[in-house]
Formats: C-alpha cells, sequence, structure tokens
C-alpha cells in the first residue's frame, strides 16, 4: 500500500481520495491491477485536505489541462475534498471532471448536483447496464435496486443543474446493451460513451 493520492495519467492530474465504494462491479480493474500507469493507487488512510493542498502546492500544474477526481474507490465518497479542492484547481486554469458510479446522493444523504455545479465542469457517470435487472448482476451494489434509479436520477440532475454529463459502458456488455444504454443516456440528456474493457495484460 501507498499514499498516492495524487497521480498522473494520459495527459491529466488524477485524484485518488478513497479505497471505498459502494459497487463491486464484475468488470473493475481492482480485482485484476493495484494501480494505474505505474502508480500503486491502495491507501493506507485517505488525505485530509490539509494533506492533499500540501501536495497541490508542491505540484506545478501548468502542463495540466485537466483535473480528475477518480481513483481506486468512489470519489463522491469524499465529496468534502471534491468541493474544497476543486476551486484551488479551477482558479489554475484547469478544467475538473469527477468520475462516479452515480451514487453520491445516497451515499451523502442529499442531491450533490446543486453542489458540484459551482466547482466542477463534467461528471462522468457510470451507466454499465441498461437496466435494473442487469445492473444489479454487473454492479453488485450495496444499495441493491435502490442504485439503479439513484444513479439516473443523479445524471439527471447534473444535466439540468447545467454540469456536462456524460454516461458510460464497458464494451464487454455488448452491442444490443451498448445501443440500450445509447439510447437510455440520450433520453436523460447526456453524453454517452463506450470505454474499452481493462483486462490483466492491458497497458494501463
Amino acid at each position: 500500500m501507498a499514499n498516492n493520492f495524487i497521480y498522473q495519467f494520459s495527459g491529466s492530474v488524477y485524484f485518488n481520495l478513497t479505497n471505498r465504494c459502494p459497487n463491486n462491479c464484475s468488470f473493475c480493474i481492482r480485482h485484476i491491477k493495484n494501480g494505474v500507469s505505474g502508480s500503486e493507487l491502495w491507501l493506507e488512510h485517505e488525505p485530509t485536505i490539509e494533506e492533499l493542498m500540501r501536495a497541490l502546492e508542491g505540484m506545478d500544474l501548468s502542463s495540466f489541462k485537466e483535473a480528475v477526481f477518480c481513483g481506486f474507490g468512489e470519489p463522491m465518497c469524499r465529496l468534502d475534498l471534491i468541493l474544497a479542492v476543486s476551486p484551488y484547481l479551477k482558479e489554475r486554469g484547469l478544467a475538473v471532471r469527477v468520475n462516479t458510479n452515480g451514487l453520491g446522493d445516497l451515499i451523502n444523504k442529499k442531491r450533490t448536483a446543486p453542489l458540484l455545479k459551482e466547482c466542477v465542469d463534467e461528471v462522468s457517470v457510470s451507466l454499465n447496464a441498461p437496466s435494473k435487472e442487469e445492473y444489479a448482476f454487473v454492479c453488485r451494489s450495496v444499495y441493491g435496486d435502490e442504485a439503479y434509479y439513484a444513479m439516473l436520477n443523479f445524471t439527471k440532475d447534473c444535466v439540468a443543474e447545467g454540469i456536462s454529463t456524460v454516461m458510460s459502458v464497458v464494451d464487454v456488455i455488448g452491442e444490443e446493451k451498448i445501443e440500450r444504454c445509447r439510447a437510455l443516456a440520450k433520453s436523460l440528456g447526456a453524453k454517452f460513451r463506450v470505454r474499452v474493457e481493462i483486462k490483466k495484460d492491458t497497458e494501463y
């Protein structure tokens, strides 16, 4: 284990805030790898705001255009850090994105899109399946059936708040389900993206 709270990937700066996640998705990278791009992402402890800010103040952020909250856990488990750090990043000219399973409202027991709209440019929501039953089979959430509907409602809320919103799926689910997911994302007013499945031998 390490404490890589901040790492670089694909030209962006990433924030690894927690290893907690209410889902246990069958395709999750955590089942086969310990990190990405040479960065060990299992944490010894979650960062405090002070720790994260100290690490940031020692960095030159001028070479990055985007900051992404996406690590080895669900970043909305640390909404406090997202809200505290994002203004600092935006002041330095970075666009801010949150990659999420869309369950932040359940995790935080309140609507989170109105909070995010003040400091986040884009939200990428893992849709992963086109129906409640298929989502439950793939994502195995601690919230049960409630998770699927909460994810859809969060997406609608982000769109309504004017946040650029993308829904994504992993290509392993097959073309028929991908197209159903594409139609579902469109019906919610969100953009759509297909992610490539990461396998053990994938360079990532």
